[in-house]
């Protein structure tokens, strides 16, 4: 019965909404806390969030869960900060008294101790209002070349494995301890590859030849993730229908979906502030199991600032609805790969320093734009020859931190129209 069920909605038959009245919830799952490399407290983090509407949130701190006896001094919480002002820890100690804050003096020093995940969950938890999905950014790498994944529902904390002799070794062996993991628990998990251009650290082949994987991320809201690419390194949007194609003509393989998230480290006015990147889920309750559920059946979009009041793919018809505002316009492009596609590489100029050569480039008939509609209301009809499609929705309305120069809030829906 799943596997019927997965492949109706991947036609575009029907969807999770239309047979169990779900709902779309708002959520982060990829952001970090004092207890990796962030610089605020987590329960300051999670009030941000659910002050700021979001459904769900993951505090994907790196290699570790929040579920230990951690102590941090004040002189190394307060290093982490860039902008003037009050501190971090009168911030915290303002936001929620010293009854819920621990201190300790040990050498002469004031230390604050870490909350675990257990402890600050029943204060912001409310059934079907807010949810905290546990995670982990499994961070592994060969050498100086990272290679990142988040395990959300984690529910152990997972060593990752590095340094064997390929890139997409190194992801499947990690993807492997987080599917063991929830075989052996019985809990629904997934796990997305972070920001391949980070250090321009993985290539769409990589992508594409780890057909285990399901999910990547199109968008990262972190300032040095090279969203656009450069004239010898492919842009997120081009590794996702490289990716794409390669998977469904080479290896036979579902497409990758996208998830976008903040990668938030700074809290305090930084650029790398939250609120950059979200993903917003279709789900028939506000429960773990049924998020992870609704985005592995690819019943979710991607976003940087643009909100869609519904998406679907049925009666061989894309339907967008874009929830507009006032003075804004949007644009949507319909991209996607046709049978007989133009397949020939060439080899991509050199990089001095580049830590993932060779590289190759691939034509423009990769991922083409099949259709550009603008408006509030999209209905694409496709052919049915095609590989498969998507859309990118871009409005007229700036990014107000951008990530990179001329970005505007866009929403990215996920392939359809693969599974015939």
């Amino acid at each position: 019965m799943r596997t019927s069920l997965f492949c109706l909605l991947a036609l575009g038959l029907i969807s999770t909404a239309s047979a169990q009245q779900a709902k779309w919830y708002k959520g982060n799952t990829h952001t970090h806390s004092l207890w990796s490399d962030g610089n605020d407290f987590p329960d300051m983090i999670t009030d941000w969030y659910k002050q700021h509407g979001y459904d769900f949130l993951a505090i994907s701190d790196h290699n570790v869960l929040q579920a230990k006896e951690v102590w941090m001094s004040v002189p190394a919480i307060e290093k982490r900060r860039r902008v003037l002002g009050k501190t971090t820890v009168d911030k915290y100690l303002e936001r929620f008294g010293k009854e819920w804050v621990t201190t300790r003096e040990k050498d002469g020093v004031t230390e604050v101790r870490l909350k675990k995940l257990e402890e600050y969950r029943p204060k912001f938890e409310e059934p079907g209002k807010f949810l905290i999905i546990q995670a982990e950014e499994i961070t592994a790498g060969i050498g100086k070349l990272p290679i990142h994944l988040n395990a959300v529902n984690l529910q152990e904390e997972i060593a990752p494995v590095k340094d064997l002799a390929t890139i997409p070794e190194v992801i499947r062996a990690n993807l492997q301890l987080v599917n063991e993991q929830a075989k052996r628990l019985g809990v629904p998990m997934l796990s997305h590859v972070n920001h391949p251009n980070f250090r321009w650290a993985l290539s769409a082949e990589d992508l594409a030849a780890v057909v285990e994987d399901q999910f990547w991320e199109i968008y990262n809201g972190h300032p040095t993730i090279n969203y656009p690419g450069d004239a010898s390194r492919m842009g997120h949007e081009k590794i996702w229908d490289v990716a794409n194609t390669l998977r469904i003509t080479e290896y036979k393989a579902p497409p990758l979906y996208g998830v976008g998230t903040d990668d938030s480290h700074k809290y305090h006015g930084e650029e790398n502030g939250p609120g950059r990147g979200w993903v917003m889920v279709r789900a028939a309750s506000l429960d773990p199991a049924e998020i992870v559920k609704a985005m592995k059946a690819g019943d979710f979009y991607a976003s940087s600032g643009v909100t869609l009041d519904d998406v679907s793919f049925k009666d061989g018809e894309l339907r967008i609805r874009i929830h507009g505002e006032p003075g804004v316009t949007y644009r949507t492009e319909i991209r996607g790969t046709l049978p007989g596609y133009d397949a020939t590489t060439r080899p991509a100029p050199p990089v001095a320093g580049d830590l993932h050569p060779p590289r190759l480039l691939y034509s423009d008939d990769i991922g083409k734009t099949l259709a550009t509609i603008e408006g509030e209301e999209i209905v694409w009809k496709p052919s049915g020859k095609e590989l498969y499609f998507r859309a990118v929705i871009t409005s007229s309305k700036p990014y107000e931190k951008p990530s990179f120069p001329g970005q505007m809030q866009m929403a990215w829906t996920q392939p359809m129209g693969w599974k015939k």
